[in-house]
């Protein structure tokens, strides 16, 4: 065994640390003289800094390279350890004003303004607003090192964490910590319930929901009115939701001018304030009165509402099943919760069921609205979208009677492409961050320190450049080429990845892929003020437009079918 010192280059040789060298790692490398530096010494060194991945690590004294485990052993002086090639190194930030920092650097457009500080910066920067510090990254490798539930990254939801103002420990996904008890216990008798094979058992719900609001939307056009998208996809993606999660009919579509649910309403306005309370720092969240207070009572009043929905909910039955066959049993997801029973015979504790519930109906349709409303404003401002979509159906013998299911789904190549895009260039999601657990250095010798709230920037990792051919031009078909097949998976990450990807993500494509073709089909969209640009709300939690105003034109003609279509 040799001890020698190390410190990591960019800092004072002072602060180098002896390090033992196992007598392994020496008895079978160390006479090796040309031998390329062995990786056990590398994970060794770099548990003792902190560094997530080894093999970026190189070795160098004062005045030469050390590439080989017996140069380290050579070496007289203490050893600099370089990262990927470079020195270790604070993440890079633009200066702030006293006591707010960068906030107004950053907002109101944040999407543009974090743009504009990668172009500066490079693919890691640093923003502080009025006392929280986030980190972001565009780049796909360190975004997957982030989502990774590691001894360095987890899904921690400190007071830097955008979702801390909404917190709530005991509803396991989404709003808690993994490294709570909730977490797997919630996750583990959820997730079947969102899965593939469950979430084709919803369709037909999906369809009628639909269906239902045809008559909100003939009747509009009867009036020849124009409607601001956002609120209808509210009322449409929460309709299905509440019948599938909570078995409740919200009563959206019984009149054009029929308000949301109050819950509905509720978990909408308790996003936007969210979003509010989070970026003005965590001493505003901790206000006893204003925002923070609005934001505590609507949460007691949306639990309050589920708590009675649980109650009142639909049941299928009242025998125990399976995790699997409750999920295709069940009449709703209130019914699975109570009914489904692990291999232990286990049940979802009661105390973790109304908070679960919660946050499945609010993530449920809060992403899927905002999606939906990118979806129709990809028809009105990307040309010959919708018309490829409503030739795709013909080519497939659709018409008012078809049953959408994920048979008939995956014939319709061009859809999932329009779909894929559209969450490329719109994702409505913004902020999945993760907490480091623990002082860490990342690839390119970022260092960054314990309790560091990190942020894939999924926007910007899937308008990157870097990483994207021509990335703001909305290209439908780039998923047909090599490039875009042969891609680094972290790349096109639209409900993140890891361990803590969102378990709804089956459910909202699902909801999407039958939505959008009846809607094709029985409609051309047509926006209302050609002139007009549409923005993003820069005060809601998740990405959506608006101001985005269309007229919904019942069809009177269909295309023929294409002759590419085989006659079908």
């Amino acid at each position: 065994m040799a001890t020698k010192n190390f410190y990591l280059f960019g800092e004072d040789i002072s602060t180098a640390k002896e390090i033992q060298i196992p007598a392994e790692i020496i008895d079978q490398h160390g006479d090796a003289q040309t031998t390329d530096l062995e990786d056990e010494l590398k994970q060794v060194v770099a548990h003792h800094f902190g560094v997530f991945e080894s093999k970026g690590l190189s070795f160098s004294s004062v005045d030469q390279s050390l590439p080989t485990l017996s140069d380290v052993l050579s070496a007289e002086e203490p050893i600099a350890i370089a990262i990927d090639g470079h020195k270790v190194r604070q993440v890079p930030h633009p200066k702030g004003l006293p006591y707010v920092g960068n906030f107004f650097q950053v907002y109101p457009d944040h999407l543009g303004n974090h743009q504009r500080l990668f172009d500066l910066y490079g693919p890691m920067i640093q923003t502080t607003n009025l006392g929280r510090t986030v980190y972001q990254t565009n780049d796909p490798n360190l975004a997957n090192i982030f989502f990774s539930e590691s001894e360095y990254f987890s899904k921690i939801i400190t007071e830097d964490h955008p979702l801390w103002p909404i917190k709530m420990p005991e509803a396991g996904i989404f709003l808690g910590d993994t490294n709570s008890k909730e977490w797997p216990v919630v996750h583990k008798f959820l997730a079947p319930a969102l899965g593939p094979k469950a979430v084709r058992h919803y369709a037909t719900t999906m369809q009628h929901t639909v269906e239902e609001a045809f008559k909100v939307f003939d009747e509009l056009d009867e009036r020849k009115e124009s409607w601001n998208v956002y609120p209808y996809m509210l009322k449409l993606g929460s309709q299905a939701v509440g019948e599938l999660v909570l078995g409740m009919d919200f009563k959206h579509f019984n009149s054009v001018d029929a308000p949301p649910h109050e819950m509905v309403a509720l978990i909408a306005q308790s996003l936007a304030l969210n979003k509010k309370i989070s970026s003005r720092g965590s001493w505003y969240a901790h206000l006893p009165f204003g925002d923070p207070k609005r934001l505590q009572t609507m949460w007691s009043r949306i639990d309050e509402l589920i708590g009675q929905s649980v109650n009142e909910a639909k049941s299928g039955g009242v025998e125990d099943l399976e995790l699997q066959e409750a999920a295709v049993k069940a009449a709703n997801m209130v019914d699975y919760a109570i009914r489904a029973v692990d291999n232990k015979g286990n049940k979802l504790p009661r105390e973790y069921l109304v908070s679960a519930l919660l946050v499945a109906t609010g993530a449920g349709f809060t992403t899927t609205s905002s999606l939906l409303s990118w979806i129709i404003y990809g028809l009105v401002h990307y040309p010959g979208m919708q018309e490829k979509l409503l030739q795709e159906l013909v080519d497939n013998d659709f018409d008012n009677k078809t049953q959408i299911t994920a048979d008939f789904t995956s014939k319709l190549t061009f859809q999932d492409k329009y779909i894929k895009e559209i969450q490329r260039r719109h994702n409505p999601a913004f902020q999945p961050a993760r907490t480091a657990v623990r002082d860490v250095i990342v690839p390119g010798g970022y260092k960054l320190p314990k309790g560091a709230v990190v942020i894939p920037a999924l926007h910007h990792i899937m308008n990157n450049p870097t990483l994207w051919d021509n990335p703001t031009s909305f290209d439908p078909e780039r998923w047909d080429t090599p490039r875009v097949k042969e891609r680094n998976k972290g790349t096109y990450t639209p409900f993140g990845s890891g361990a803590r990807m969102c378990i709804g993500f089956n459910f909202a494509l699902q909801e999407i892929k039958v939505f959008l073709p009846k809607l094709v089909y029985r409609y051309e969209f047509v926006k209302d003020d050609v002139d007009q640009t549409v923005e993003y709300d820069p005060e809601f939690q998740l990405i959506r437009p608006d101001n985005l105003f269309v007229r919904a034109q019942k069809r009177t003609s269909l295309p023929a079918k294409s002759a590419t279509s085989g006659g079908k």
